[in-house]
């Protein structure tokens, strides 16, 4: 079931599962608070996905880094985008501003895409669960898997 999973990397991570239609199966976050027990989630987290396809992780550094060895040691092909490489399908240039808007922008169009997918999650996504999200959305579409959501605020 697991196609596709999408990661905004940090020390509090966002996650984002998609099926092989592109669908949002799940999204969550973890405060993981150091790059040791990110290394260890990491590796447990794709080792717990074992159709896993694909990853892609927003970020870059030692923290991307971690993710990109977890998915070589698995031969899942992976790849490393910037913020801004996804954020332009779906934020608005005064979206994109700066870190705080652009967050505050990603919760509000996961908001309305889950509602539009008829999904109800107990708890709104965090910031960087929503942003794993649309990683995920763009990375689909990019794959051509399923067509990019018409989500701009």
């Amino acid at each position: 079931m697991a196609a596709l999973l999408a990661v905004d990397a940090g020390l509090r991570t966002g996650l984002a599962l998609f099926d092989r239609d592109g669908r949002l199966a799940w999204c969550r976050s973890h405060n993981l608070g150091t790059p040791a027990r990110l290394k260890k989630a990491a590796a447990r987290i794709l080792f717990e996905l074992p159709d896993l396809e694909f990853l892609v992780v927003e970020g870059g550094g030692r923290l991307a880094a971690i993710w990109e060895h977890a998915a070589t040691r698995r031969h899942i092909p992976c790849l490393v985008v910037q913020a801004d490489t996804w954020r332009g399908a779906f934020l608005l240039p005064r979206e994109r501003v700066g870190g705080q808007e652009a967050k505050a922008a990603a919760c509000r169009l996961v908001a309305r895409l889950l509602r539009d997918e008829d999904r109800l999650l107990p708890t709104a996504p965090r910031h960087d669960a929503a942003e794993a999200v649309l990683i995920g959305s763009w990375a689909v579409a990019t794959l051509g898997w399923r067509p990019l959501p018409r989500l701009r605020t």
